[in-house]
C-alpha cells in the first residue's frame, strides 16, 4: 500500500509538471502563429498574398488556441488529484515546479542482487504465509527464487533475467516431492486432502508472486531503456525542427516559400516538442515503476546488502 501510494504521488506530480510544460509550448506556438498571422495580414494588404493564405493562418491560430483550455483543465485536475493523495484540500493547493527539465533520475547501479525483491510486500507476505504454515522458506526460495543480478553494466535489465521470466525457465509443477522438501515429509503423509491442497496453494501462490516480481523488474527496466532511446532521438528532432522553423519563417517573410510550407514546418516543430515532453514523462514514470518493482528503491545500503531476512519473528 505504501509503495503504491508513493508511486501514485510521484506520477501525479510528474504529470502536473509535464502538463505545465505542454501549456508553455502551446502558448509559444500560439505566439508564433500570431506572429506569422501578422505577416500574412500585411502581405494580403499589400497584395502579395491571397485571402486563402490569411484564412489558413487564422485557422492555425484558432486550432492552437483550442488546445489550450483542455491542457489547463487537465493540469487543474492533476493538482487536485495530488492534493487528495497528500491529504490536502484541493482548493489553493499548488506546486512550484513548472517543467520536467530540473528532474534528474537516480542512477540504477549495475548488479543489483535479486535478493532485494524479498523486501517487496507481496513477496514478504507470501513468505510469511509459508512460514505460518510451518514451511521451510529457504527450501521454497531454493526452488522458486533465482539468485541473479537484476541489472547489467548499463543499469538496465541484465542478461541473467533476459528470458528468465519465460515460464519454461521456472519450476511450474508443484508435485508431492517438492512439497515434501518445503514441508515436513512425515507430517505431509498424515495430512488430509484439504490440508494438502492448502499447502499446494501456498506454494503455488509463492511461485506466482516470485514470477510476478521478476517480470515487473524486467518490464520496468525495459521501459526505461526504451524511453531513454526515444528521448535521444526526440531531442535531436526538436533541435532540427527548431532550426527548420526559424529558417522557414525568414523565407516566408522574404517571399521565397509559401504559407503551406511554413505551416508544415511549424506543425512538425510543435509535434516534436509535445512528443518530447510526453516521452520525458514516460521515462520518469518508468523510473518510478523500477522503484516499486524493486520493493522500494534501486540502491542498497551496506547494512541492507548484508542483511539476511529473518522469519522467526513472524507469528505462527
Amino acid at each position: 500500500m505504501g509503495l503504491t501510494t508513493a508511486q501514485s504521488v510521484a506520477n501525479e506530480y510528474f504529470i502536473i509538471l509535464s502538463l505545465r510544460e505542454r501549456i508553455t509550448i502551446t502558448r509559444q506556438n500560439i505566439d508564433a502563429a500570431n506572429r506569422i498571422l501578422a505577416v500574412t495580414q500585411a502581405k494580403v494588404t499589400n497584395g502579395v498574398s491571397s485571402n486563402l493564405d490569411l484564412s489558413q493562418q487564422q485557422s492555425t491560430v484558432a486550432a492552437q488556441q483550442a488546445r489550450l483550455p483542455g491542457l489547463i483543465e487537465q493540469e487543474r485536475e492533476a493538482r487536485y488529484a495530488l492534493a487528495i493523495l497528500l491529504g490536502r484540500a484541493p482548493e489553493g493547493f499548488d506546486v512550484r515546479g513548472q517543467n520536467l527539465d530540473g528532474i534528474v533520475s537516480p542512477v540504477v547501479r549495475p548488479g543489483i542482487p535479486s535478493e532485494v525483491l524479498t523486501r517487496r510486500p507481496d513477496v514478504a507476505q507470501a513468505e510469511a504465509n509459508l512460514f505460518a504454515a510451518h514451511a521451510n522458506v529457504d527450501a521454497a526460495r531454493a526452488a522458486f527464487f533465482p539468485s541473479v543480478g537484476l541489472t547489467g553494466s548499463t543499469g538496465y535489465a541484465s542478461s541473467a533475467i533476459d528470458g528468465l521470466t519465460n515460464p519454461g525457465n521456472f519450476v511450474w509443477s508443484v508435485g508431492v516431492s517438492l512439497l515434501q522438501t518445503i514441508f515436513d515429509g512425515g507430517r505431509l503423509k498424515a495430512l488430509d486432502d484439504a490440508a494438502l491442497a492448502n499447502q499446494t496453494q501456498l506454494v503455488a501462490n509463492y511461485r506466482k508472486v516470485v514470477f510476478t516480481a521478476f517480470s515487473d523488474v524486467e518490464t520496468t527496466l525495459g521501459q526505461t531503456s526504451s524511453s531513454n532511446d526515444q528521448l535521444v532521438a526526440l531531442t535531436e528532432q526538436v533541435r532540427a525542427s527548431t532550426e527548420a522553423f526559424r529558417i522557414a519563417e525568414l523565407q516566408y517573410r522574404e517571399g521565397t516559400i509559401d504559407i503551406l510550407s511554413l505551416l508544415n514546418t511549424q506543425q512538425s516543430l510543435f509535434t516534436a516538442q509535445d512528443s518530447l515532453v510526453q516521452t520525458k514523462l514516460q521515462r520518469l514514470e518508468a523510473d518510478v515503476g523500477v522503484y516499486r518493482a524493486l520493493g522500494g528503491g534501486w540502491t542498497q545500503q551496506a547494512d541492507d546488502a548484508a542483511y539476511s531476512p529473518q522469519l522467526d519473528w513472524w507469528p505462527l
